[in-house]
């Protein structure tokens, strides 16, 4: 066990190429620096696109990604490398409890607010409760494990994306067939950066690609006056430097009923991501895994105060890491003061809002079959016996009831179809503890 709270970050040798930097080293200043603004750019795209998709502020949300990261970093006392940004697990609860039609300012944001701030709340009592079992020793990751096994997290994770594929079609399709052909381009721009290209241009597809459609939605719109154009006045209108917009949250029961049950899914994704920086730095991090889920359910709370989206650890930081295999903790606390350094430029803001509307259509289609297939992939990598009938009918029950949007109403309390997928899975396993005779 370590001796102080935070390490003593030694100067590492990163004379030989691909040598690896463990969490508890440190690069010199200019390295250091200049790979913090890479996880920046890698968190980027996703960061940006959510609050987009959800009608927030991009500002607030880069803001409180870079305040989220350093958190975290303190209640994991900058032993656990990871970046904190938007997470799309909201998405569903949040369009639902607020009426949103995918288009400018979200108009009923304070409501989604309260409830995400009770979502960190919910999620900052579990990692209460692991760490108090990993103290005792009791093995607060193994009970989590338990309750959430591959077959369950796979399926959860899928419903989010399937929840949300209406509102990615629809999105695509557009009011015209320009709007949908730009979201096809969008589509096939990302889908061409994933297959064609190499190295950190693929690992940053979700920007790259984004930054490729936007420029030839305006070589058609704007040189071709095939569509509408991008309008660039608010950004030089907007001042280098100021506050992002603020909003203050509102509670209502029937919203957290919707988006409580996230908190489950933010378990599942940050359990993974340990598992996976554990396997790449070779040191057991599950001693850390409540104050993980501690840091991060605080840092949604504190990002839901003021008009940022929940947070979630990263795998886009996590892929940056295995390629660089720099795990330095420090090289987050730059990369998080990159991120609110940005989040005070209005300037900044409002070029972010010039993203045309079919553009952000097509992201959405792939980022939530991205999601979708994530799930899947869960099942793929811990080989999730499907010839087990507990396990086949746990997952299927799951995707339709989160696909369907079942949803349950019980007077002003509503549990919508991601909420009632994700505590479907976790009773339906537990009650079929008893495994089904294989299917003939």
């Amino acid at each position: 066990m370590p001796n102080s709270y935070f390490p003593r970050w030694k100067l590492a040798d990163d004379s030989v190429p691909g040598a690896v930097i463990a969490p508890d080293e440190r690069l010199s200043g200019p390295k250091n620096i200049a790979m913090g603004a890479q996880h920046v750019v890698a968190m980027f795209g996703s960061t940006v696109l959510a609050p987009l998709i959800m009608g927030f502020d991009p500002n607030v949300a880069i803001l409180m990604s870079g305040i989220g990261t350093l958190i975290f970093f303190l209640f994991v006392g900058g032993r656990v490398p990871s970046y904190l940004g938007s997470s799309f697990a909201f998405i569903g609860g949040v369009v639902a409890v607020t009426g949103y039609a995918g288009s400018g300012p979200n108009a009923n944001i304070g409501v989604a607010l309260g409830a995400i701030i009770a979502c960190g709340l919910a999620y900052t009592v579990i990692g209460i409760i692991v760490a108090a079992a990993n103290a005792r020793g009791d093995g607060g990751a193994a009970w989590i494990e338990r309750l959430m096994p591959p077959v369950v997290t796979g399926a959860v994770v899928a419903v989010i994306g399937l929840n949300l594929a209406p509102i990615a079609a629809k999105g695509a399709m557009g009011s015209s067939g320009f709007e949908t052909g730009m979201a096809i381009v969008t589509v096939l721009c990302v889908g061409g950066i994933a297959v064609y290209t190499r190295g950190t241009i693929q690992r940053l597809l979700i920007l790259v690609g984004l930054l490729l459609a936007c420029v030839i939605y305006a070589v058609c719109a704007n040189g071709l006056g095939l569509g509408k154009p991008i309008d660039f006045s608010g950004v030089a209108a907007a001042a280098w430097f100021g506050l992002p917009h603020f909003t203050a949250p509102v509670f209502k029961a029937d919203a957290m009923g919707l988006i409580v049950p996230v908190a489950i899914i933010l378990v599942a994704e940050n359990l993974g991501h340990i598992k996976a920086v554990s396997a790449m730095t070779g040191q057991n991090l599950d001693r850390y895994m409540g104050r993980a889920f501690i840091g991060d359910g605080v840092a949604t709370m504190v990002s839901g105060a003021v008009g940022g989206t929940g947070v979630t650890t990263y795998a886009e930081n996590i892929g940056v890491m295995a390629v660089t295999r720099i795990y330095s903790t420090l090289v987050f606390v730059v990369a998080a003061v990159i991120a609110i350094l940005l989040g005070f430029s209005p300037k900044f803001g409002a070029l972010i809002q010039t993203i045309p509307g079919p553009v952000l259509g097509g992201m959405s289609v792939v980022v939530f079959g991205l999601i979708a297939v994530a799930g899947a992939r869960i099942w793929v990598v811990n080989q999730v016996d499907f010839s087990d009938n507990r396990n086949l009918i746990v997952a299927a029950v799951t995707l339709v009831l989160g696909a369907g949007d079942f949803t349950i109403k019980l007077g002003d309390f509503t549990l919508g179809g991601i909420g009632t997928a994700t505590f479907g899975a976790i009773i339906l396993y537990a009650l079929l503890q008893r495994s089904g005779r294989q299917l003939v």
